[in-house]
């Protein structure tokens, strides 16, 4: 009968050791401060036990047993969420159930830049490691039918800005997520619009925001360059600016815009064409929307570069001429 208590009595003592060890390893740090961050994946459909397989085997050092019981204990087995996380130093197996539950996914960003094209925002997207990389097949036309877009033309029509997203994310993700910005920055815009701007859709004046992008050095100007191309539409007048015609160039473009290459007609050259181009020739930014949309009030026709990144604004040729021979000659 004694023996029969002393072992009562040490199993009674074992689970409590265990039981204490247990509520101390639940609120201990997995990694020191001084460690580095350990990413991980956990499988869509993976059980408590295999989550904490699926952990130790990315070199978490974490019993997965112990994970697995604290997982059934908390009543969280069933509400772990599948995805890509990282395990920062500090994080004690509480915590890590609670952002396993939670869905607190490793977070990646890309910034997309103002003045880019839209092939540069595609490089820069099919570049990123941390993006799952589902439309590189895609054509320009089939990537905005994907989002939903009612655009068949991409260019012009994602927001520059930096985008945060859970570690492989779909790529499209990122598309939608620009492109909606777009549109209600651009929709935004057109509703505070001056009356009486030669644009018939919010479409055309994003053409022009794009422009005014590429053609501004200084961002106090903006207003004044697009109220030139404004005055300049207004009387009928060639839009006559660079970067229309380096843009309908293409990869042909090689650094330097040369004579023949404004004479060359392409939809894109505003040389040989009146109007708008066909489409945006950049991603504009919020400012570049707003100068569209509130021209200054000028009759400026012209501007030239003083080389100092701001320009000298002319409202006739004469004085225009006199300018570039003070500061282009």
């Amino acid at each position: 009968m004694a023996f029969i208590k002393k072992i009562i009595t040490l199993c009674i003592l074992v689970a409590l050791a265990a039981g204490g060890y247990f509520m101390y390893w639940q609120q201990a740090p997995i990694l020191t401060g001084a460690a580095e961050p350990i990413a991980f994946t956990i499988v869509p459909g993976s059980g408590a036990h295999a989550v904490g397989q699926q952990i130790a085997e990315a070199g978490v050092p974490i019993q997965p047993l112990l994970f697995n019981l604290l997982a059934r204990s908390t009543g969280k087995s069933s509400r772990i969420k599948a995805g890509s996380y990282e395990l920062k130093p500090g994080t004690t197996p509480a915590r890590l159930i609670e952002q396993l539950v939670r869905g607190e996914f490793a977070q990646e960003q890309l910034t997309i830049i103002e003045g880019w094209s839209f092939r540069q925002m595609r490089a820069a997207i099919d570049a990123h490691p941390g993006l799952k990389h589902d439309t590189i097949t895609l054509s320009d036309t089939d990537l905005m039918k994907a989002i939903g877009s009612e655009y068949q033309r991409p260019e012009g029509l994602f927001f520059p800005d930096t985008y945060l997203f859970a570690k492989g994310s779909s790529e499209l993700q990122i598309y939608r997520q620009a492109h909606a910005m777009m549109i209600k920055r651009l929709e935004a815009a057109w509703a505070k619009r001056e009356a009486g701007l030669p644009y018939k859709t919010p479409y055309e004046a994003l053409t022009m925001a794009s422009i005014v992008e590429k053609e501004t050095g200084q961002k106090s100007e903006r207003n004044m360059i697009a109220a030139v191309f404004v005055n300049r539409l207004r009387l009928g007048m060639m839009l006559q600016t660079d970067p229309t015609v380096i843009y309908g160039m293409g990869l042909k473009f090689e650094g330097n815009i040369r004579k023949r290459d404004l004479e060359t007609d392409t939809p894109f050259n505003t040389y040989t064409r009146t109007g708008l181009p066909p489409t945006p020739i950049s991603l504009p930014g919020v400012e570049s929307l707003a100068a569209a949309m509130a021209p200054a009030k000028t009759a400026a026709l012209y501007f030239v570069a003083r080389g100092n990144g701001t320009s000298k604004f002319s409202d006739n040729l004469t004085d225009h001429n006199r300018a570039v021979n003070q500061y282009q000659r």
